[in-house]
């Protein structure tokens, strides 16, 4: 299988929706109320939201394909964009998703790869990201990969006021 992994551009958008609201909803419908989902869904993966996001010079997404297929995506962030520390030392990972036909295939660890030679060129000390507390599949995931939990914060899920672990991997 070619793997071909690129930054997404504005043209981008309507795939960049497609595979977010995709790899989201087979991720965690089925541990949610589907009027949460909708909520959370709407908010986070509307157009007008995921165009500023790709105009915004500290956000990055990049695709995942897998020989013709769209298989998975990485958004990553600088300071001024990270969703909690906001430090110039660290790199975000704010999303890594693989759709669920190519789990278990190593698209994630490719994925996590890419984001850590990322972190690395750019002399970044740290990576973080959050993870819900009951995505124990991540989390394992992610401690084999190096990171540590450093903390926690709310995710709102529609009107559900959820726990991420907030999650550290030292470069340096």
């Amino acid at each position: 299988m070619t793997l071909q992994f690129r930054r997404c551009v504005a043209e981008d958008l309507d795939a960049l929706r497609a595979i977010s609201v995709k790899t989201y909803y087979e991720t965690f419908a089925a541990v949610n109320t589907p009027e949460n989902m909708e909520a959370y869904l709407q908010a986070a993966y509307n157009e007008q939201k995921l165009c500023r996001e790709l105009m915004d010079g500290n956000q990055e997404f990049y695709f995942l394909y897998a020989g013709d297929t769209l298989a998975g995506y990485l958004k990553i962030n600088e300071a001024p964009a990270q969703v909690e520390f906001h430090d110039p030392k660290a790199l975000e990972i704010e999303r890594l998703y693989v759709s669920k036909e190519f789990l278990g295939i190593g698209l994630g660890q490719y994925l996590m790869d890419k984001a850590v030679a990322m972190a690395q060129e750019r002399s970044k000390e740290y990576i973080w990201l959050g993870v819900w507390e009951h995505n124990e599949r991540a989390q394992r995931f992610y401690k084999r990969n190096g990171f540590y939990q450093i903390g926690a914060h709310s995710f709102i899920m529609g009107d559900d006021d959820q726990t991420d672990y907030l999650m550290r991997k030292d470069l340096k």
